[in-house]
């Protein structure tokens, strides 16, 4: 698990000048500068430049900040991973992870113990999640929904997403099985801020800690259901009044409501309230 809040994790191609020098301006809790998928071939060398540049500034600067390297069987993969460890970053991400072999295969190309966030994007990494969520460098496991649909073969098209919510549980699973965050996949939704909106509800119900996203207008969505609300904390501090009330009597169980408290609703209810700064 991480330290720090995970509720909207910023996708900024490496490649565009602009958009890496207005990625402070955001609100995203985490910055992810892209190496892989939205950079050219011809223009990899160059971004990676661009990307080690812009990593050091906006961490002086006080952001949280992660780096996805290209693959490491790639031409470019290798020189990717040990750049980044050169890095004062948060993590490396590493695209199209299989097993928790290849987590080892990064940690082989840098000195640096960068904590690693892999990519759950392919079918045998779905079945392999509890290894790579257990592999001691791993902290986040990131779903990569829009490559796991078409690798699966499935339309990740239909509404709410039902052909991918099996495999999203599987994982959702194994990451909290070993203790590690999961983050919800991007959404290509860019034009229906009220299917995002649902596509992140669902997610936060699934059990996700927060959600990549690759539109800086995703951001705020993001954050605003990631984050429990006043009627979420104050139902919160009730549930821990009340289990505070019995323990004082004596009792090993609350009543709220006409429904019983027990320890796992009051650590539940501690968790709201961390997440929501204690509010």
């Amino acid at each position: 698990m991480t330290s720090f809040p995970l509720r909207s994790v910023l996708y900024v191609p490496a490649d565009n000048a602009r958009a890496l020098s207005g990625a402070g301006r955001r609100s995203a809790d985490v910055l992810l500068i892209d190496l892989e998928d939205p950079v050219a071939p011809e223009a990899k060398v160059a971004a990676r430049d661009a990307a080690c540049a812009a990593a050091r500034e906006l961490h002086d600067a006080g952001h949280r900040v992660v780096v996805r390297c290209n693959h490491p069987d790639t031409p470019w993969g290798p020189d990717d991973i040990a750049a980044i460890g050169d890095l004062p970053v948060d993590a490396i991400c590493v695209p199209k992870v299989a097993s928790a072999t290849d987590i080892d295969r990064v940690a082989a190309l840098t000195d640096v113990t960068h904590a690693v966030w892999p990519m759950i994007e392919l079918p045998s990494a779905v079945i392999e999640a509890r290894a790579v969520a257990a592999h001691p460098r791993v902290t986040v496991l990131v779903m990569g929904t829009n490559d796991l649909a078409f690798a699966a073969g499935v339309d990740d098209r239909v509404e709410g997403r039902a052909m991918l919510v099996p495999y999203l549980a599987q994982v959702v699973l194994a990451a909290r099985a070993e203790g590690t965050a999961v983050l919800d996949g991007a959404s290509t939704i860019l034009d229906d801020p009220g299917r995002f909106r649902a596509e992140c509800r669902q997610g936060r119900a699934m059990g996700f800690d927060g959600k990549t996203v690759i539109h800086p207008a995703q951001v705020a969505v993001a954050n605003e259901v990631w984050t429990p609300s006043p009627g979420e904390c104050e139902e919160a501090r009730r549930v821990i009044a009340a289990w505070d009330g019995a323990q004082a009597e004596g009792r090993a169980v609350a009543v709220l409501d006409g429904r019983m408290i027990e320890l796992m609703h009051v650590a539940r209810a501690r968790d709201v309230l961390a997440h929501a700064g204690g509010a």
